[in-house]
């Protein structure tokens, strides 16, 4: 069954805490690695080597991008289903949904500037103006 939340909504991240906290630290800081010191230098722990506490750190990936994608109609499925971590997939579907943070900062310059120069008509009743505002993309 395909359904859709409302993405990057804080109903997400409580989706996620409420199955467990671990999920969405996945989906925030990326996929845990067990690792250990050799000579100076962290490398990732085999497998073979991962405790009980590791293995079940390092499954919150797992269960943050079985949350992502059942989540998802099958257009966005497809869009992140080569990612590799949940934090992957999330931050693509984040700048899919809402651009990157320069385009983020010229929707918002250019909502300002046109809430800014909005003014009401010559003849214009004020009730048509509110209509106006509402219709607007400064509103919606």
């Amino acid at each position: 069954m395909w359904f859709e939340l409302p993405i990057l909504e804080s109903e997400n991240e409580n989706l996620c805490e409420s199955l467990d906290k671990g999920s969405w630290d996945a989906i925030e800081n990326g996929p845990f690695v067990p690792k250990f010191e050799k000579d100076g230098s962290s490398i990732e722990k085999p497998w073979s080597q991962w405790t009980d506490f590791e293995s079940k750190k390092a499954k919150f990936n797992c269960i943050a991008k079985n949350i992502i994608t059942s989540a998802l109609n099958s257009n966005e499925f497809f869009r992140v289903s080569q990612c590799k971590s949940a934090k992957e997939m999330w931050d693509t579907l984040e700048v899919t949904h809402e651009g990157t943070n320069e385009v983020k900062r010229a929707r918002t310059h250019t909502l300002i500037q046109e809430y800014e120069m909005f003014r009401m008509l010559k003849g214009e009743t004020i009730a048509e103006v509110q209509k106006r505002l509402r219709t607007s993309s400064i509103i919606s």
